[in-house]
């Protein structure tokens, strides 16, 4: 009998899927690649992988239909992991493309408009910080571990109670946010070596 945790990880057409897989695997979950919506049906836990252009994700999550089916899981208040892109799509709208978004909860995606001496996409090892006690992040460092972002686009939620991470990049923006049992990242957990393995198993924990 199969005791590991049952993780579904949304092979959409898109995405930096197998680095994600891996992850997962590597840290004990029965982690698989689904590519409709029906095949999540009996896992324990959604990941939302993504990186690219939301044009393109929104498309094809609506062509798939998950669309729909992300949405239906996080308002089930089912486990929920949704990286950089998958952070991103659950929002109501992004500047990149003037793309309609999940709209799963309130608020924007803005393009980073900071000094020029900083370049764009952020890209690299940033700190994020989060309260003491904040869920997920039991045996994290807050301001001092790091983890791996690449993106041109941030995060701009309407509610601020969502905010688990936060990071600066020519400015404090939201980097990972946290809603019952739904989390989100901008930045990578599977880029991110030791802590980012750390953050999933944590979650992983709560399965």
């Amino acid at each position: 009998m199969n005791t590991r945790p049952r993780v579904a990880v949304i092979d959409y057409g898109m995405g930096n899927l197998h680095s994600v897989l891996r992850a997962w695997q590597h840290i004990g979950a029965d982690a698989q690649l689904v590519h409709t919506p029906p095949e999540i049906r009996d896992a324990d836990a959604l990941v939302f992988p993504g990186q690219g252009a939301i044009v393109d994700a929104m498309r094809l999550l609506r062509r798939t239909g998950f669309d729909q089916a992300i949405c239906d899981w996080v308002g089930e208040d089912r486990p929920f992991f949704g990286v950089c892109l998958g952070f991103q799509a659950l929002f109501e709208h992004s500047e990149e493309g003037d793309t309609e978004g999940l709209g799963v909860f309130k608020g924007s995606v803005r393009r980073f408009q900071v000094d020029p001496g900083l370049k764009i996409p952020h890209m690299g090892w940033n700190a994020v910080s989060f309260e003491p006690g904040a869920p997920y992040t039991e045996g994290l460092v807050s301001g001092e571990d790091q983890f791996y972002f690449v993106h041109s686009y941030y995060v701009e939620p309407a509610t601020s109670s969502l905010k688990l991470f936060e990071t600066d990049y020519g400015g404090k923006f939201v980097s990972g946010i946290c809603s019952g049992r739904c989390i989100a990242t901008q930045f990578h957990p599977e880029k991110s070596q030791a802590k980012g393995l750390h953050l999933y198993r944590n979650f992983l924990t709560t399965l």
